[in-house]
């Protein structure tokens, strides 16, 4: 359900003598009048809503005709914005006092050709009318000017339209307040008719919509707030959490499993040590003590097939690298003397060995034919 608070804002003259409540009010639900008053029942009904359902609530006040008179300027030929932009300039012109005290408002027309209302008041009104409403912790979504409320006439007749407590008169191109003895005079030739009540509030019950003016513009904007949602807040905090468990847990479990892993493999290395008749208190242990026997056997990986299968298959690679001399010590290392038309083969069979692993120290000689020579060494474990 969409409620609507119409309130009549008090007029700069009652402002100075009285500070009370007592204003005209009119709710609308839905686009429905439900009630309506001049005195102060608005304060319990807008702060405690029948049921319980929870209405879709805002306030529109209304500015008193006697303190924001309203002018339609017509531009025949001018775009919208152009017509709007003239017509405040237009509105400045006519108005007495200092222009920086005032504040106009300009309607936009929705199409080119449309009169553009404007309305006319100043900063000090707003400032008594805005502390008014925060005084009452009251914040409209707009102020509209009662005047701008009326309907047209006839180009040939007035309206005398009851708004509030204000007798408004509203001719083709002015809206103002009513004054008996000024009436006769501005009318002229034409008729001022009294406004049917019910013809009144539809039209005012359609401005509701779309707003022809709103006095909360300009300097008198509303600054922007920024609400944040409880339920964002909380799904927010679920997600943190949610992400802080799952950036801990990713790296545990991968934890867990590459212990569980290396467990596996320790106790696999430890049942094959068990089958040779070694008996270790780990597998690092167990792995010592099988290089000890091979080495003492002459046999894996210190063996001599091992480092020099590697290096006949970095040589094979590299075109013109001759081998010179080979020896092999029981520690596995693996000395070689190694001839090439270029340094840059001799390289080539180093990076391979390096490749493969293993650790390669080269010294560098000239031989006596001209050939590039090195001293090598290669670990043969790697």
């Amino acid at each position: 359900m969409t409620r609507t608070l119409l309130l009549w804002l008090p007029s700069l003259a009652d402002l100075e003598h009285t500070d009370s409540a007592d204003v005209a009010w009119l709710r609308v639900d839905d686009g429905v009048v439900v009630d309506s008053g001049q005195d102060d029942d608005w304060i319990d009904m807008w702060e405690r809503p029948d049921g319980d359902e929870t209405p879709d609530e805002r306030l529109i006040a209304l500015a008193p005709a006697a303190d924001v008179p309203i002018r339609w300027h017509h531009f025949p030929d001018a775009a919208p914005a152009q017509a709007a932009a003239a017509a405040r300039i237009a509105a400045l012109k006519d108005s007495l006092g200092d222009p920086a005290g005032l504040h106009i408002v300009a309607g936009q027309p929705a199409t080119a050709g449309q009169a553009v209302p404007v309305a006319v008041t100043t900063h000090a009104a707003m400032a008594a009318w805005t502390e008014w409403l925060a005084a009452r912790t009251l914040d409209p979504a707009a102020i509209m000017p009662a005047a701008a409320t009326v309907p047209p006439p006839e180009a040939d007749m007035l309206w005398l339209a009851d708004v509030g407590r204000e007798a408004i008169v509203r001719s083709d191109e002015r809206a103002f307040l009513s004054d008996p003895d000024l009436d006769p005079l501005i009318a002229g030739a034409r008729d001022i008719a009294p406004l049917d009540r019910e013809r009144m509030r539809e039209a005012l019950i359609l401005s509701l919509a779309a707003p022809p003016l709103d006095l909360l513009s300009g300097a008198w904007k509303p600054k922007r707030r920024w609400a944040v949602d409880p339920a964002l807040i909380a799904l927010g905090k679920k997600l943190l959490v949610a992400l802080v468990v799952v950036s801990v847990a990713i790296p545990l479990v991968h934890l867990f499993r590459l212990s569980a892993d290396t467990a596996r493999a320790d106790q696999a290395v430890l049942t094959m040590a068990k089958s040779v008749g070694i008996a270790a208190p780990d597998a690092e242990a167990a792995e010592a003590e099988v290089d000890r026997r091979l080495a003492a056997a002459g046999g894996g990986p210190l063996a001599f097939s091992v480092p020099a299968s590697a290096l006949y298959e970095a040589m094979r690679d590299a075109a013109g690298v001759t081998l010179k001399t080979l020896s092999h010590r029981t520690d596995g290392t693996l000395t070689t003397t190694l001839a090439a038309p270029r340094v840059e083969d001799l390289n080539k069979v180093l990076l391979a060995l390096q490749a493969r692993g293993y650790r390669v120290t080269a010294q560098p000689m000239a031989g006596a034919d001209g050939q590039q020579m090195a001293n090598i060494t290669v670990r043969a474990v790697p």
